[in-house]
């Protein structure tokens, strides 16, 4: 392990950074409460891909990525949900909504970022709504 700079083992455990994930997802829940929003889902995963949370923003269903770091440094974590992590939500969204049949629900991504240090009490926090548009081919009644 590298004393010098701790924030490069947080890489080097797994159960660590799932457990700080989950944390930021609940944060991210209650924060979107807070705004109105309905949490309607959690980690909704399928073999090829998952989604962090699902809201009900009145009528419109928000597929929400959550992305979080002990840094400050919230813009990079932000710049990670690149064109090949959209395209992956863009289609997770795809097959959520063609297996439940909602056709004529208006939806949109929305991407949370937050910034938790370790001496930081409460996390800072970021919402980008209708954060991109969909990526890729993307035929919903195919």
């Amino acid at each position: 392990m590298d004393a010098a700079h701790p924030e490069t083992q947080f890489t080097r455990f797994p159960w660590w950074r799932r457990w700080f994930g989950l944390r930021a997802e609940r944060a991210a829940a209650r924060f979107l409460r807070r705004q109105g929003h309905r949490i309607l889902g959690r980690n909704l995963a399928d073999a090829r891909g998952e989604i962090d949370l699902l809201t009900l923003d009145g009528p419109t269903l928000v597929f929400v990525e959550v992305r979080s770091t002990a840094t400050r440094d919230l813009q990079s974590v932000a710049l990670s949900v690149n064109f090949e992590k959209q395209r992956r939500l863009t289609q997770a969204a795809l097959r959520f909504l063609q297996r439940r049949r909602l056709r004529n629900v208006p939806w949109r991504f929305d991407v949370i970022v937050i910034s938790w240090p370790k001496d930081q009490r409460v996390p800072e926090i970021r919402h980008f709504r209708n954060a991109f548009e969909p990526v890729g081919r993307f035929q919903m009644h195919s």
